[in-house]
């Protein structure tokens, strides 16, 4: 198509610019030559004004769909299964086993002990099946992440 076509389909679309145009062609007609470059000129200012608001309505349009896109983001729970995190979980877990080992230990005895890292083992558990619900039924979709 060449850029005449595609200037003719524009001017198709747009019924009030094909009227300026066809205005202007024949303001050309009764005043003659002298005035071509001032017709063109106005002819031009008025093209220029239409592809301004165009370009401004789609500018507005997209700061509208990144506002509501960035609102929906913020609205989503965001991803919390990162290294860093699941790294931190394992040294607080470390760094609390000691004393609540030592504490628990010296208060029940064994039991005591027992119990402690049944609770340091459920919690992290628990992270673990939050972030990753199909431990529990032991199936693993390997392509969803490479760890």
């Amino acid at each position: 198509m060449s850029a005449l076509d595609s200037r003719n389909g524009d001017l198709k679309k747009d019924p009030d610019l094909r009227k300026e145009l066809d205005a202007t062609v024949r303001a050309r007609t009764d005043l003659g030559a002298d005035y071509d470059s001032a017709l063109v000129d106005s002819f031009l200012e008025k093209v220029e004004q239409r592809i301004d608001d165009a370009v401004d309505r789609r500018v507005r349009r997209h700061l509208a769909e990144q506002r509501m896109e960035s609102a929906r983001g913020a609205r989503r729970p965001k991803n919390a299964d990162t290294w860093a995190e699941r790294f931190g979980l394992a040294v607080i877990s470390l760094v609390l086993a000691v004393p609540l080992t030592a504490v628990a230990g010296g208060v029940a005895g064994t039991a005591g002990t027992v119990a402690a890292w049944v609770g340091i083992v459920g919690v992290n558990f628990a992270q673990a099946v939050r972030l990753n619900p199909e431990l529990l039924t032991g199936r693993r979709d390997r392509s969803d992440r490479q760890d």
